[in-house]
């Protein structure tokens, strides 16, 4: 029996969608509605919270594997402690619930964030981590720090495996996370900044998570990545998918570090999260390559899915989603 956190996002929904189809017996955790997914009501959905010790101990009788997918994704400093309290100490509950039951093997799905993102002078690979140095997210802190969770429990006996994908395009809610980026192209956002980062599929994440968890690979991380991509080439891509207008203006520096003051002006004056903060501003103006190799030598059957085949099918499945 595999149990998977995180049900309702964008990683956790696909994931449940193909462990359904490949016939494995699924149970879920879910906080407040059971997600409408293909395949919902042939799994056992569990009513808990990876912070309540109980109810995630009581969720893991009976269970063999477990994906963590669970998180808070956020870059608003107003998240900081519900970042710490979600990322790290949920991480730890998931752990420690784990050796208590003892699930033969655990995949934790992590971030490149965790490996400290903003380094322009050379690929970013699995040997590296977060640190004040190389990444100013606080989001990518605490990713690194639920690793290090990972790693304890590694030392204590548990089989574990750790991805860290990059940016995640998927069908997901397009009022946050990676999805936004469809929506914003959709609603032809003519800004584009000069930065690059990689990309991957969330189909692809998917399937590199379950060939990493039915293999005998323990006590490591890898990164999954498709693609490196500069931003206006995915915006565009995007909104050719939509029949949009692609970005027209670029976004410099000096003008990224006024528009972020700007929003973190407006997000304490109403209370929102910012659009923008000073982490994204930056980030998005970077230029970061990933190295995919270390995966694509171990599982050298696995493939990538080509971007223009992943942004047409994601733009249909939105399309359909939202009534377009």
């Amino acid at each position: 029996m595999i149990l998977v956190t995180g049900a309702t996002g964008l990683v956790g929904s696909h994931l449940i969608q193909a462990l359904v189809s490949a016939g494995k017996p699924v149970k879920a955790l879910y906080r407040k509605s059971i997600p409408q997914i293909v395949g919902a009501e042939q799994v056992q959905w569990v009513q808990a919270d990876i912070l309540d010790v109980v109810a995630l101990e009581a969720a893991m009788e009976g269970i063999t594997h477990v994906y963590h997918c669970a998180a808070i994704v956020s870059f608003s400093p107003k998240q900081k402690a519900a970042l710490h309290q979600t990322n790290i100490e949920g991480t730890a509950n998931v752990v420690n619930a784990c050796l208590q039951a003892g699930v033969q093997k655990l995949l934790y799905v992590s971030s490149v964030a965790a490996l400290g993102r903003i380094r322009e002078s050379g690929m970013v690979d699995e040997s590296m981590n977060w640190s004040e140095e190389t990444s100013n997210s606080e989001y990518g802190k605490t990713k690194f720090l639920a690793e290090m969770e990972v790693w304890r429990g590694i030392g204590e006996g548990l089989q574990a495996v750790m991805i860290n994908p990059v940016i995640i395009l998927g069908a997901g809610d397009w009022n946050k996370g990676s999805s936004e980026i469809f929506q914003s192209a959709y609603n032809e956002f003519p800004w584009y900044t000069s930065g690059m980062s990689g990309f991957v599929d969330v189909v692809d994440v998917v399937q590199a998570a379950m060939v990493l968890m039915e293999s005998s690979v323990t006590a490591q991380r890898f990164i999954i990545s498709g693609e490196n991509r500069y931003y206006r080439d995915i915006f565009t891509m995007i909104a050719q998918g939509f029949g949009k207008k692609p970005p027209h203006r670029k976004v410099t520096p000096l003008l990224a570090e006024i528009v972020w003051r700007l929003e973190a002006i407006k997000g304490w004056i109403t209370g929102k999260d910012p659009l923008l903060t000073k982490e994204t501003a930056r980030t998005a103006q970077a230029v970061v390559r990933f190295d995919n190799s270390k995966l694509l030598k171990q599982f050298p059957d696995f493939q990538y899915t080509p971007f223009e085949d992943s942004i047409k099918r994601i733009c249909g499945e939105l399309t359909v989603k939202h009534g377009l």
